[in-house]
């Protein structure tokens, strides 16, 4: 479960701790570093990749170059064997565990979750960045305390409205400007999940949308120097999925985050708003597997726990998305997707299966697109 303290989003710019509105959070999400396992060799001081992640070289050779996959969040000691070469302690697969992750022939890309709960400093950001190559790209979450419209307790539950939602200033100050100073060309996505909202807003989508409308024409101008990252929104709410919200997205060259979770209908469900979208890049975030139900993080983790191995397969969905995929990478987007444990049980395994697929599949448009 994520841990029950976290300090206070933008202490300056809104109301003191005594009125909770610095504190808006919501179980859905992890913070970095959540993991399970038992440290075999605290004294490691360096993460290197296992030896066994050669094998999939050949694999990503018949990738499509404009195809990164990579997990959300990399600090899972059960991953030994598949990414890291040892036992390490979370802790340092945390700080440094990117130094081996990128070297992955799979992994070009990875969700940092971490700044859902805390925004992040553009020094923090940079060292990210120095952990991986020029190839490499970073999707990367607007914290909770802009995209939660309630002010949450420690447990998770709405206590009041938040007063800084989809606030555009807060947006740019401590998301956009720190993300750019710390990763520069190492930026690829910037998503903005909105958390469910209250049923006085969730009744009242144009107001959200003017709201989310704002915000967004804030981001693009803040990012006009840098038209090649992606700006992605994602939302917990099936009801906003509607033709005036394609409609918000494209007005100011955002795009939907494809968010495959309990809370949210199936992949077929979702992707009218693609095509609404069209043409435009993939963002993708496999999250939850359906079979847990809307709140079933902590159901998902007492199954799936040291997170090594598929135990809760899915091959709707990755037939779905490789598909997906293939077809939109094969029209020359990017598509970036990102995949948790809580998906199948091992984001690895499960970006290794997903990568056989759209290997066939993306043959299989090249081969009908000969005839």
């Amino acid at each position: 479960m994520p841990d029950t303290h976290q300090d206070d989003f933008f202490a300056d710019d809104l109301p003191p701790p005594n009125s909770g509105a610095g504190k808006a959070r919501s179980k859905e999400t992890k913070p970095l570093g959540e993991a399970t396992g038992t440290a075999r060799s605290p004294q490691r001081s360096e993460v290197t990749l296992t030896p066994q992640a050669a094998q999939h070289a050949p694999l990503a050779a018949q990738l499509p170059p404009q195809l990164r996959m990579g997990v959300s969040t990399w600090s899972y000691p059960g991953w030994e064997g598949l990414v890291w070469d040892g036992g390490y302690d979370k802790s340092l697969l945390a700080k440094k565990g990117l130094t081996a992750y990128h070297q992955h022939p799979l992994l070009r890309t990875v969700c940092v979750d971490r700044t859902f709960w805390r925004p992040l400093t553009a020094s923090q950001y940079a060292v990210f960045a120095a952990q991986v190559d020029a190839d490499f790209r970073f999707v990367v979450k607007c914290p909770a305390g802009i995209t939660d419209a309630q002010v949450r307790s420690e447990e998770g539950m709405p206590r009041e409205l938040n007063p800084a939602f989809l606030d555009p200033r807060l947006a740019v100050e401590h998301f956009v400007q720190p993300t750019l100073e710390g990763l520069g060309n190492k930026l690829g996505v910037l998503v903005f999940q909105l958390s469910p909202l209250p049923w006085g807003l969730l009744s009242q989508p144009t107001r959200v949308l003017d709201k989310l409308g704002l915000l967004l024409a804030h981001v693009r101008q803040a990012l006009v120097n840098h038209p090649q990252v992606i700006v992605a929104v994602e939302v917990r709410d099936p009801e906003l999925l509607s033709p005036s919200f394609a409609q918000t997205l494209k007005e100011h060259g955002a795009t939907y985050c494809l968010g495959l979770h309990g809370k949210m209908p199936p992949i077929e469900a979702q992707l009218p708003i693609l095509r609404a979208l069209w043409p435009g890049p993939l963002v993708c975030r496999w999250n939850l597997n359906r079979i847990f139900g809307a709140y079933g993080y902590a159901d998902a983790q007492k199954k799936h726990e040291p997170f090594n191995e598929i135990r809760s397969e899915d091959m709707h969905t990755r037939e779905l998305l490789a598909r997906t995929i293939a077809g939109i990478t094969g029209a020359g987007q990017n598509a970036f997707v990102t995949i948790s444990n809580d998906a199948e049980g091992c984001a690895p395994r499960s970006i290794a299966l997903l990568a056989e697929a759209v290997a066939n599949q993306t043959q299989k448009y090249h081969d009908s697109n000969k005839l």
